[in-house]
């Protein structure tokens, strides 16, 4: 599968929110278009050095951003011990940072690929 990183979190933006920038799920724990929980948002700032909060999940180009430091953080060969698939991140993004490895995360998995089926990615 040779899918851009952007192709993917356009897939997973569809399946996480039906492309809607101010979505709120779980309760309010889940905020904007990628559905990103306060902990997520803390995690990525760490380690990105920048100052983001969950509010600013709320914003398409800031909730992209955060979801790219927090794959940079947990989506790497070398944490992974093998190459990173478009799967490990779907996952990592659903699961946390072991959600590659949980069997729970395999059904969004499903879905993000159906939906990268349905944009002609693959």
């Amino acid at each position: 599968m040779n899918i851009t990183l952007m192709t993917l979190l356009l897939a997973m933006i569809q399946v996480e929110s039906s492309n809607n920038d101010m979505a709120v799920g779980d309760n309010g724990a889940s905020l904007g278009c990628l559905q990103l929980q306060a902990a997520y948002v803390q995690d990525a700032a760490e380690h990105a050095g920048q100052d983001w909060t969950h509010q600013d999940a709320f914003e398409r180009d800031k909730a992209i951003a955060i979801t790219m430091a927090y794959m940079q953080r947990y989506a790497t060969d070398t944490r992974l011990g093998r190459p990173v698939t478009a799967e490990d991140i779907a996952r990592i993004h659903n699961g946390g940072l072991n959600g590659y490895k949980k069997p729970q995360t395999v059904k969004y998995w499903h879905k993000v690929y159906a939906e990268l089926e349905r944009m002609g990615a693959l």
